[in-house]
């Protein structure tokens, strides 16, 4: 399985995210040829949800599957517990991982579930991620759970 294609759908969805002046994390569900099922991105910010993570953006495009053991969950950032939970729930056995530098996520949690995890450590991803955080750390402390006390 050529990995790096999958990710480049996903690098795609963050970028687009970027561009709507969102958390550019993007993520797309694939069957287990490679086929893709359904792609998202993070759209909290655009949709005014805090639900909306690109892990589930994805997951919910991809539409109602009868099994998700074969099928390939590729996100250009490690998963938040969030996303992690979905991953666990509907037993999805491929995570590629485009970068876990910026944010570890729960990815030793999903391995002691089963869960096969791949981490690319994509420069691609790696920069894109470090400059949104420098330049809006206020959403992404938002976007990981780091809220300002009121």
């Amino acid at each position: 399985m050529n990995y790096e294609a999958l990710l480049d759908v996903a690098l795609k969805e963050a970028r687009k995210g970027f561009e709507e002046e969102g958390v550019p994390v993007g993520a797309a569900l694939f069957d287990a040829d490679g086929g893709l099922l359904g792609r998202g991105r993070n759209r909290r910010v655009q949709d005014n949800d805090p639900s909306a993570h690109a892990e589930t953006d994805a997951f919910r495009k991809a539409g109602r599957q009868t099994s998700y053991r074969n099928t390939i969950l590729v996100t250009t950032l490690a998963p938040c517990w969030y996303c992690s939970g979905l991953i666990r729930q509907f037993n999805i056995g491929t995570v590629v991982v485009g970068e876990s530098k910026n944010f570890p996520g729960h990815l030793d949690w999903l391995r002691e579930a089963g869960v096969n995890v791949i981490e690319l450590n994509d420069d691609r991803c790696i920069e894109l991620m470090a400059y949104f955080i420098e330049r809006f750390p206020d959403v992404w402390n938002e976007d990981i759970g780091v809220c300002k006390q009121a």
